[in-house]
């Protein structure tokens, strides 16, 4: 499946828009890794934990968009957008959610 940012995809014209498909996950920060980050912030560098908690939410949201998109029966995916968000009374929890326009294409030219 084509999954992109971009609004169509050179060669691929849109034979159909078949609606918004939409990705989400909330994942945990636990307080091990709170822990770990307050040290990084304090030296300095950067928390690895915190970036593969990122980097696992932003693929576990965008593997559900296409999922929701396959089962529509689209080809692809286009517009996609991804947007981050903190939860909770301590901003503990973070939101990530993909969404984008699922479509049907041509025949390749």
């Amino acid at each position: 499946m084509i999954v992109t940012t971009t609004p169509t995809v050179e060669g691929y014209p849109v034979t159909q828009y078949l609606r918004v498909v939409c990705g989400e996950t909330i994942a945990g920060v636990n307080m091990f890794k709170d822990f770990a980050a307050g040290i990084r912030n304090m030296v300095g560098g950067r928390s690895q934990s915190y970036e593969n908690e990122l980097l696992q939410a932003r693929e576990t949201a965008l593997a559900e968009m296409v999922q929701r998109a396959q089962e529509l029966g689209a080809e692809g995916v286009v517009g996609v957008d991804i947007d981050y968000e903190t939860l909770g009374s301590d901003n503990g929890m973070l939101m990530v959610t993909a969404s984008g326009t699922a479509v049907r294409f041509s025949a390749p030219r």
